[in-house]
């Protein structure tokens, strides 16, 4: 069987899904699966921890020297976790103190040169599935396949809210849906690495699939890069 291995790169908006598809599709593969956005939120987390202030210059390179950012794979869950300074903080980084000021850490070019240099060591050897905001189009722009997953906003912060939920952490859909109109405008108009769709990217609009659905119609998509001969 003619069977090579592959950079998976799927870029989007946040809440609609991308981790979610590219966990069950890095399984199904059997790749390995990469949250780009993770290593944004464990720096986050250490500037937070440790009252570093990621706009005066001196601070920020502190930041990015002492945080030491590595992954470590969970056979509970069968996927990569990430690890701070040899402590795993999965958990952690998910709190919406770190999603209120991941995206005005991101847009800091010294940031994202860093996890870009990180993001392409971790993915030197392909087989991999990596979601972010800018894999397709700056951290991996020769990936065999590029998707570009959208939803509907309601459909996002529904999602967002009942995953939030079921970790036990409160928090109103208004405060969600603040948080995420910034985080797009942040996304977007970033002057470094901003979110856009890359000219050959595939989008995949969810609104109205089920991760099932979603999973089976990327899978077929992957399997035909996979086996080009088939």
């Amino acid at each position: 069987m003619n069977e090579k291995k592959i950079i998976i790169a799927i870029d989007g908006f946040a809440s609609c899904g991308k981790s979610t598809l590219a966990r069950q599709l890095a399984e199904k593969l059997g790749y390995v699966y990469i949250d780009s956005g993770a290593i944004y939120r464990a720096l986050m987390l250490y500037f937070l921890k440790n009252n570093l202030d990621f706009n005066d210059p001196n601070a920020l390179q502190q930041g990015l020297s002492e945080a030491k950012i590595s992954f470590r794979f969970n056979p509970q869950t069968r996927t990569n976790e990430v690890c701070l300074n040899g402590r795993n903080v999965e958990s952690e980084i998910r709190d919406m103190r770190v999603s209120r000021k991941v995206s005005e850490l991101s847009k800091i070019k010294a940031v994202r040169q860093r996890v870009v240099e990180l993001l392409r060591e971790i993915g030197k050897d392909k087989g991999i599935v990596m979601d972010g905001r800018d894999i397709g189009t700056v951290v991996f722009p020769d990936a065999e396949l590029k998707l570009f997953v959208t939803a509907d906003f309601q459909e996002r912060i529904r999602r967002r809210y009942e995953e939030l939920k079921q970790k036990g952490v409160s928090v109103s859909r208004e405060e969600i849906a603040q948080n995420l109109r910034e985080r797009d405008e942040a996304d977007i108009h970033r002057k470094e690495s901003p979110l856009r769709k890359a000219p050959d990217a595939v989008e995949v609009d969810n609104t109205h699939l089920t991760p099932a659905q979603q999973l089976q119609l990327v899978y077929e998509m992957a399997w035909k890069k996979i086996h080009p001969l088939h």
